[in-house]
């Protein structure tokens, strides 16, 4: 007989907003996993290594640097970015590392930078291949945006 794998080993809300990639202390609530997200997520770039590593790491940092007020958590055994609720989370595979915005759908894109999921009605993802650069600018907009659509739906609430 097999056991039951739990289903989260999330740090949900337990991690402060981060202002660099680098600085966080925060401390996971009881029964959260042992360690901070930040270092959850620290621990994946160094796991990764070569180019996936490097993208992970480079869009995290371009993620802190658009929304300063944004919390790093570690949820379904990947990185997870919230502002008044998930803006997006980093997933590695063998030939792409993706970035899965939760509302997508309803985030203003001119920069067509979303090249996946797009049949979907709420996500849309970004699939970064090995040697693929991302507009950093139309990124940030991009995040910038993911957050106040976020915010506005939070003033609903």
């Amino acid at each position: 007989m097999s056991k039951a794998k739990p289903k989260s080993r999330g740090t949900s809300g337990t991690s402060k907003p981060r202002k660099s990639a680098t600085s966080s202390r925060s401390a996971p609530k009881a029964g959260a996993t042992a360690e901070p997200a930040s270092r959850l997520i620290d621990q994946r770039i160094r796991d990764l290594a070569g180019w996936r590593g490097e993208t992970l790491a480079r869009m995290r940092e371009l993620i802190l640097e658009a929304d300063p007020g944004m919390t790093e958590e570690w949820k379904w055994e990947n990185p997870v970015w919230s502002h008044d609720g998930i803006v997006t989370t980093g997933e590695a595979y063998a030939k792409v590392v993706k970035l899965t915005f939760a509302r997508g759908a309803s985030v203003p894109d001119p920069s067509r930078l979303f090249n996946s999921s797009l049949e979907g009605n709420t996500r849309r993802a970004i699939d970064i291949r090995e040697g693929e650069k991302v507009d950093a600018r139309a990124f940030k907009t991009l995040v910038k945006a993911a957050v106040a659509l976020n915010a506005l739906a939070a003033k609903k609430r």
